[in-house]
């Protein structure tokens, strides 16, 4: 790819994206996913997980305020249409993108190859752990995590 634009989503909102960071100076787009937002769209791939939610407030609030800090161009509806929307726009021959562990992340992925090369890019881990990760609920992840995380830290550094 020549002439990519990036597609920042939601699992990789800050300046340590891996598409940020190898293209800093190429267009960037987050898509505010209206069926998302609206609880229309199950976010864990599972069938017989409960009906989804709404997105709350705080939490678009807190979406928001993490993208003021980043270059990207806010869009809000269909993230795959969006996407290939921005990307003909600014004469893209690809996209480049972030690793997810939401399987939305990797059906848009593949909806926006119908049309445009896609390159995904692992983000660097927060914390190195060893078993496998609930990723279900923050607290039970921070529990495991936050031992590692402050195991080299002390007051004085």
């Amino acid at each position: 790819m020549q002439n990519p634009i990036l597609w920042i989503h939601g699992e990789a909102l800050g300046p340590s994206n891996p598409a940020l960071q190898a293209h800093p100076d190429r267009p960037a787009v987050f898509v505010f996913d209206t069926e998302l937002l609206a609880g229309r769209s199950p976010t864990t791939g599972d069938p017989a997980a409960p009906a989804a939610q709404p997105v709350s407030l705080k939490r678009i609030g807190f979406l928001y305020e993490c993208l003021l800090e980043l270059p990207v161009s806010l869009r809000k509806g269909d993230v795959a249409t969006e996407v290939l929307a921005f990307a003909r726009a600014h004469g893209a021959d690809g996209i480049v993108t972030s690793a997810g562990t939401d399987p939305r992340v990797a059906a848009i992925c593949a909806a926006l190859e119908q049309e445009l090369p896609v390159q995904v890019l692992e983000p660097r881990p927060f914390v190195a752990l060893e078993d496998r990760v609930d990723l279900g609920r923050f607290s039970r992840y921070w529990r495991r995590a936050e031992r590692e995380v402050w195991a080299d830290w002390s007051p004085q550094q």
